[in-house]
């Protein structure tokens, strides 16, 4: 909340598997479950995936762990109406596979991408055979690591990634969310708690920037105004993707809103901000995570901090509107470093942007930063981190001081926002969208969410 995410996963699945078979996906983000058994039993499929995005949010004071509504609201029904075989995936499933294959009680999983590996799945089911031997294939009852290092990545080249809008009814997105564009997959930078090298890979594997500018074009003429956003995990890696890409959306003169999560501090300039503002970008995300090089240093960033102030910069120079994201916590986090990323906030930060503050950070198998934890002894081999979740904290900021610092920075910065407070009261959702409408704003979301609480603020209603 308060940003509904289309299901792209299930949308990239559909579209590979639709040559060969009949396929329908059931969105649960607005129907939370509700009509799933009459779409099981209308439909009557042969088999049923389920795709787990997230297993919790990844904040330490509110540890909403996803899974237990998605067995109760998803899973077991389909199972009571059903006794067709159920598969299981998705990213947060790719995480965790042996542990949620057990907890869920599914008969398969696919851990990483899955566009091969169910078409393969399915086949074998259907002639009756085993299925195929892969660590990223996983059966009820059979021991199997799930996924490694070692597998094998699809080539994007010629791939349509998207085209949401067919699979599902993108209306209820259309407000609030966005239509998700992705023009790469993996990464090859080193963060030492990022799952998507473990999930995508480690290199860039990328699409031809034409090609993902007539996918843009094609999309919005059939949904008319809608906010395109790029999901990569950089947008301007590696150097000149971007660029490439906002060219030819420039050369197609498409009229096209579009906003991006993180952008690489490294890779910025002056050419590049130019060339989204041209293409039509109204909103980025900014995650350097800190501003105090030690603790950059220690998180893998692969970029210094004269980049990160160069890059903040531009963003004030081209007036676009950012959500920028801090990760407090990190290995050799203290007070000092603490107080050097407020300093960059203070100094460099437009105070119309909004600031997300999250206290520790979220511990993956197979990241760095499980290694580092396991060493520092916060976590034992034998431990499970999927329920209770574990999070590293450094000795010298203990949780309940990190906590307590955050607040207090919070306080007297308005656009400063503590993770465990990010999702608006519904009060203020709801002003926000009267407030859009009565004054046809076009401005991003969350800068009408912070005039409201920087005047709620004032009136002391926060």
């Amino acid at each position: 909340m308060p940003y509904p995410v289309p299901p792209l996963g299930l949308c990239l699945l559909a579209s590979s598997l639709e040559s060969d078979y009949e396929v329908k996906i059931y969105d649960g983000v607005f129907d939370e479950g509700r009509s799933l058994v009459d779409v099981v039993k209308e439909f009557n499929p042969d088999y049923i995936g389920f795709s787990i995005r997230n297993v919790d949010d990844i904040v330490a004071d509110r540890k909403v762990f996803y899974i237990d509504r998605i067995i109760s609201d998803f899973i077991n029904p389909v199972r009571n109406c059903t006794n067709v075989p159920l598969i299981i995936g998705g990213s947060g499933f790719s995480m965790f596979p042996e542990e949620l294959m057990e907890m869920t009680g599914v008969d398969y999983g696919i851990a990483g991408e899955g566009e091969k590996l169910m078409m393969a799945l399915i086949y074998s089911l259907n002639q009756g055979v085993q299925p195929p031997t892969s660590p990223q294939i996983l059966v009820k009852g059979q021991k199997n690591p799930g996924i490694s290092t070692s597998v094998s990545f699809l080539e994007l080249s010629g791939m349509k990634l998207s085209e949401i809008d067919r699979h599902i009814d993108f209306t209820p997105y259309k407000q609030r969310g966005a239509y998700s564009i992705q023009t790469k997959r993996g990464c090859s930078h080193g963060c030492i708690y990022c799952t998507y090298p473990v999930v995508e890979g480690s290199c860039f594997r990328m699409r031809d920037p034409y090609e993902i500018a007539c996918e843009i074009e094609a999309a919005a003429k059939r949904l008319g105004d809608v906010m395109f956003e790029f999901v990569d995990s950089t947008f301007n890696d590696p150097k000149g993707h971007a660029e490439a890409i906002c060219r030819e959306i420039i050369k197609m003169k498409l009229k096209v809103r579009l906003r991006t999560m993180g952008i690489n501090p490294g890779h910025s300039s002056r050419e590049l901000f130019q060339l989204m503002i041209d293409a039509g970008f109204t909103q980025i995300d900014a995650t350097p995570d800190s501003a105090s090089p030690k603790v950059m240093k220690n998180l893998g960033k692969g970029f210094n901090l004269e980049e990160t102030r160069r890059m903040a910069d531009l963003i004030r120079e081209f007036n676009l509107p950012t959500m920028w994201f801090f990760l407090f916590g990190g290995p050799g986090e203290d007070e000092v470093t603490f107080a050097e990323t407020l300093d960059f906030i203070d100094q460099f930060v437009n105070p119309d942007d909004l600031v997300y503050m999250t206290a520790g950070l979220r511990i993956y198998p197979q990241t760095p930063l499980y290694n580092i934890a396991l060493k520092e002894g916060k976590i034992t081999a034998a431990q499970s981190i999927l329920n209770p979740p574990a999070y590293y904290f450094p000795d010298r900021l203990p949780k309940e001081k990190l906590d307590s610092l955050i607040e207090i920075a919070a306080r007297t910065r308005p656009n400063c926002l503590p993770a465990n407070s990010t999702t608006p009261p519904e009060e203020m959702r709801k002003e926000a969208f009267i407030l859009r409408q009565q004054e046809n704003l076009t401005e991003p979301m969350f800068r009408t969410l912070l005039r409201i609480r920087k005047r709620w603020i004032a009136e002391g209603r926060l």
